[in-house]
């Protein structure tokens, strides 16, 4: 199976770009999508049908803000939207569908860029989501968790690791939350097969930082313990531009 993830940044953006003849081209299973910028009710679902997907949506309140999708040419089981608290669930970052015999949850984590009070959010988000994740586990073994986690893990993740203005995901506080995540038993599908390899999934708009491959590396695709042996590959597409992130692409044999 082919399971990706990508923030798009804008869902109407991309779609004007001929991303979804790519997707196609791609044969992709499920990808989730973060930062749809659009409310469910505008979506016209019958175009994601025709291309074989059908397609699950949560929303943010705030038009023109944040949102996570994810299609599947597989009907899943159950979709839960949200993870139970109002204050992140209006800001539509967490979708959750399960299938016969495993689970994708598609996350968009707060950026935290926005201001001090931000990133004290994002904290407690990644606090209450473990919550959410830890009992999902009770449930269901077989967990793959992936989406915009806006954190760099390691200085492998980001071209200049040595700054000093301590930008929000590339703080000790939020790394040391994906350090304990990816040892909690979840791995990163990307690093278990390339334990040293640089490479990119965001960059920013400015100074031609993707030309220069000037990245962060902040979206994630990760694996439960019982699927970890079942990654055969983890890709990165960014031979076409379609937002400031690159689409990511795991390989599994489910």
């Amino acid at each position: 199976m082919k399971i990706a993830t990508f923030n798009v940044n804008g869902l109407r953006a991309v779609s004007k770009k001929g991303f979804w003849s790519w997707v196609k081209d791609l044969n992709i299973d499920i990808l989730g999508l973060q930062e749809t910028k659009i409310r469910e009710e505008e979506v016209n679902k019958a175009e994601f049908e025709m291309l074989g997907y059908y397609s699950y949506w949560h929303s943010a309140e705030k038009k023109g803000y944040s949102g996570v999708a994810t299609l599947t040419k597989i009907k899943p089981e159950k979709v839960v939207k949200g993870i139970g608290i109002e204050e992140i669930d209006r800001e539509g970052r967490v979708l959750r569908t399960d299938f016969k015999d495993f689970t994708v949850v598609n996350v968009y984590v707060p950026s935290g860029t926005s201001g001090e009070d931000r990133h004290q959010f994002k904290l407690k988000f990644l606090h209450h989501f473990e919550e959410y994740i830890l009992k999902l586990k009770e449930e269901q073994e077989n967990i793959i968790v992936l989406g915009d986690f806006n954190i760099v893990h390691t200085r492998l993740d980001i071209h200049n690791p040595d700054r000093k203005d301590n930008p929000s995901g590339y703080r000790p506080d939020e790394r040391a939350w994906l350090d304990h995540w990816f040892h909690s038993g979840f791995y990163d599908a990307f690093r278990l097969l390339y334990p040293d390899k640089i490479q990119f999934s965001w960059w920013s708009y400015r100074a031609r930082s993707r030309e220069r491959n000037k990245g962060w590396r902040i979206d994630y695709i990760s694996v439960s313990e019982s699927l970890k042996d079942k990654v055969k590959n983890v890709s990165f597409h960014n031979d076409i531009v379609f937002s400031d992130h690159c689409l990511i692409v795991m390989d599994i044999d489910l």
